[in-house]
């Protein structure tokens, strides 16, 4: 298919079926927030977060002078909480390098912390209108399927195919909509499961619909190892407050709020930790002495994208002085920022805290 056709029924298609959506013809900055909020996330579920930061800081100055905890507790349930960091770090840039306006420049774009090529795209060309094709996972899907690109998209062949595939693609003389219209024509009708191949424009076209490969398409060179982790978090009550630890590992969760945990190799019943882990737990923690046992939760789980969480929460009344946990009153769990599996957790059952003190 050439260019201008392909460019001609995507774009008819958007006219009839665009999204309005809130940082649509705005600022660079609520471009880029809305582009990090928005990766790996669906729209419907990034929005809130959307309108919570940029009322909460509506200027790339605002989220500059921000503390790291607020904008982790903003972001907790969103995962990924590396772009949450990185949201301050180029903030910071961005004011103090750039006088607080994101340079109107992709080469530039691509400088600050946290912005890569589909982030600098996106701002170059909705929020400046520079003629940068934006890549990211539905436009690839897209353009895999209706050209019939078999190359794998994470490998540097792939990249350099279809990167080319999309400038040559691109409309110039109006980015910004083009670029609109084929992520959402991903999101919308090309989706990863069950495609809406009845309602497509491009279905006479399309060489995955053709040959049987829509399933297929497109491929991955490197498939991510998934794993199962096994997390004991222990509860430690003391006089109407528990006790708490802020993650500092490069791992999953990093900088957020804990409470003190006890990781296994394997899967162990409840009644073998209170056994086994417990103890070890407690000769690594010499102030923790004769524990009072109160209840354990049910086993939680939370999938993320390369592992598996299996998480106990055990409680325990103690006695004594602690000086590697920070104690916290139930009644401040909203200032902290954690993990999604705890927040449930503290959501679910907050009268447990009030009970077991």
């Amino acid at each position: 298919m050439k260019p201008v056709l392909f460019r001609k029924i995507l774009l008819r298609w958007h006219a009839a079926n665009h999204r309005d959506l809130p940082w649509k013809n705005q600022s660079a900055y609520a471009t880029w927030l809305s582009e990090v909020i928005l990766q790996q996330t669906r729209v419907e579920q990034g929005l809130p977060y959307y309108l919570a930061f940029i009322n909460k800081y509506p200027t790339v100055a605002d989220l500059a002078n921000a503390m790291e905890n607020e904008v982790l507790k903003l972001w907790q349930g969103l995962g990924y909480y590396s772009r949450a960091r990185n949201l301050l770090v180029t903030a910071k840039e961005v004011v103090l390098k750039h006088q607080g306006e994101f340079p109107a420049n992709y080469s530039q774009l691509l400088e600050l912390k946290g912005i890569g090529p589909y982030t600098a795209a996106a701002i170059a060309s909705f929020a400046f209108d520079l003629p940068n094709a934006v890549l990211d996972g539905n436009v690839y899907r897209v353009l895999s399927r209706i050209f019939g690109v078999e190359t794998p998209i994470d490998s540097a062949a792939g990249k350099k195919e279809f990167t080319a595939l999309a400038n040559q693609l691109l409309d110039v003389k109006d980015p910004a909509s083009y670029n609109q219209a084929i992520m959402n024509y991903g999101a919308m009708i090309c989706t990863p499961a069950n495609p809406h191949c009845t309602e497509c424009p491009f279905q006479s076209y399309c060489i995955a619909a053709k040959s049987d490969l829509i399933k297929l398409l497109p491929i991955k060179e490197k498939k991510i190892k998934k794993r199962n982790r096994h997390f004991h978090f222990l509860v430690l009550h003391q006089n109407g407050e528990v006790l708490i630890q802020q993650r500092t590992d490069k791992d999953v969760w990093a900088m957020l709020f804990q409470f003190p945990l006890v990781e296994t190799e394997l899967d162990q019943s409840a009644s073998v930790f209170m056994k086994n882990g417990l103890t070890e737990f407690m000769k690594e923690v010499k102030e923790l002495k004769e524990p009072v046992f109160l209840f354990h939760s049910e086993l939680v789980k939370q999938q993320l994208s390369h592992q598996t969480i299996h998480a106990r929460f055990y409680h325990y009344k103690v006695k004594g002085k602690f000086k590697n946990f920070q104690r916290m009153n139930p009644s401040s769990f909203d200032k902290y920022a954690f993990p999604k599996l705890i927040a449930n957790y503290l959501a679910e059952e907050p009268a447990i805290f009030y009970k077991s003190s």
